[in-house]
């Protein structure tokens, strides 16, 4: 897994954005000096298909993926509702970051909902880990699942098969590697090309 909070500690200065999430995905090396910055959030926001500004959004998870999710979905002005295994943590993040934890969510209540738990990252099904089942779905949601891979996850799969519409990690991935390949470069990225390096 990404040693982000490691990665924010060994640099000089930070930026806003990484100081806020606290983690660091992109690391730059000027003057002598480490330079941390977090590309995920803006990334994420790239990816979605439309505005999250008043979306009511459901985030799985409370790691460090889910982090950079709600703090970028609670600046945009989405309505953030948090959901973890383990509700203290969902409770510390929405205390750090914005929004409201979640103990039992209904999927009725959402139009977002991102998936920033590793559930499915080792194949597992997502339905038996994650707090809803297959059907309560609807093709009105987004779903957005950060987990990727070379075939679509479960989760998208099953939202794929209602008529959701859907957001998988791999165009994320490219959103947030696009953006720190302009910090590191200073030019504008390719993201058509990176899009289609990352699919072959």
């Amino acid at each position: 897994m990404p040693h982000k909070g490691a990665a924010l500690s060994l640099a000089d200065t930070l930026s806003e954005t990484a100081r806020e999430i606290g983690a660091a995905n992109t690391l730059s090396f000027a003057a002598g000096e480490i330079h941390a910055d977090n590309t995920d959030a803006q990334g994420l926001l790239d990816a979605l298909p439309e505005s999250a500004a008043g979306k009511r959004s459901l985030v799985l998870g409370a790691g460090g993926a889910a982090r950079a999710v709600v703090w970028a979905l609670v600046r945009e002005g989405a309505e953030v509702e948090v959901w973890n295994r383990t509700a203290s943590r969902a409770e510390h993040l929405c205390a750090e970051l914005g929004g409201r934890p979640a103990t039992a969510p209904n999927l009725q209540n959402y139009e977002l909902l991102v998936n920033s738990t590793s559930v499915g990252l080792q194949g597992e099904d997502p339905f038996a880990e994650l707090p809803f089942e297959t059907s309560h779905l609807q093709q009105r949601h987004t779903v957005v699942d950060l987990v990727y891979g070379r075939e679509a996850s479960k989760l998208l799969t099953a939202a794929l098969a209602i008529g959701a519409t859907v957001v998988d990690g791999l165009e994320v991935l490219v959103r947030q590697g696009a953006l720190s390949l302009e910090i590191w470069t200073g030019r504008s990225a390719p993201v058509g090309v990176m899009r289609r390096a990352v699919l072959e």
